[in-house]
């Protein structure tokens, strides 16, 4: 029996690794999408059935060749977690254009293209579970996130919008809210003073993510929020 397909969309050092690891772990063959492969094909050849993909979430060309290519070597996507994410930090005064519409392409029009890639055979299985990692960001605008969180809040809606159009049909769509600074090299080289519990750990937001893409059609879940107790909110 073949084991049922996760794709992970954006994978780094960070959250991408853990959930891939994670539903590695529990025996599904992830695909493992990044617009640079070095680090995903590194982490593919630890995990048994996984593997890499160059992918561009900006572009459709892209987007549909990597997934042609996944249903072609690993199946049909049971599973697929959206963590592909980025932005600038800036007042509307200071930040251009281009700089905003990146933001937008890379967190709303990126979720749009994959998951189009991925919601027929989910319907035609009559289940599937779509899960984004967003951010707090989306949930309000601070003076310094100008283009990073218009981007954010378009995710969020375009996931409930999925949420309520995919239900009936059987697929669990649902957004993980980061609310803090997830524990990265980057992270940790940006913040050396701040302690180990300052930080989100990666591979406790894979378990949530597991949890969403497992939970019981009677219960569902749309929006989760996952901050560090001492996070302030």
């Amino acid at each position: 029996m073949s084991k049922p397909v996760c794709a992970v969309v954006g994978v780094g050092p960070g959250n991408g690794s853990a959930l891939a690891r994670r539903f590695a772990a529990e025996g599904y063959a992830v695909a493992l999408l990044a617009r640079n492969t070095a680090q995903a094909a590194a982490l593919a050849q630890e995990l048994e059935g996984a593997r890499a993909y160059a992918c561009d979430v900006t572009d459709a060309v892209s987007v549909g060749n990597a997934f042609s290519r996944i249903r072609a070597e690993l199946g049909d996507v049971a599973v697929l977690v959206y963590n592909a994410g980025s932005g600038v930090w800036g007042s509307v005064e200071q930040i251009t254009a281009e700089a905003f519409e990146a933001a937008w392409r890379v967190n709303a029009l990126g979720a749009l293209l994959v998951g189009q890639q991925v919601i027929p055979a989910m319907k035609a299985a009559g289940a599937g579970a779509i899960i984004f990692i967003g951010a707090t960001a989306s949930m309000r605008g601070m003076p310094m996130t100008a283009a990073f969180a218009p981007a954010k809040a378009a995710q969020r809606i375009l996931a409930e919008s999925m949420a309520r159009s995919l239900g009936p049909a059987g697929i669990h769509v649902a957004l993980v809210i980061l609310d803090g600074v997830v524990d990265n090299p980057k992270t940790r080289e940006r913040m050396p003073d701040k302690s180990e519990e300052f930080f989100i750990k990666p591979e406790e937001v894979a378990d949530n993510v597991f949890w969403l893409a497992r939970q019981p059609r009677s219960a569902w879940s749309f929006a989760v929020d996952a901050r560090p107790y001492g996070e302030k909110w």
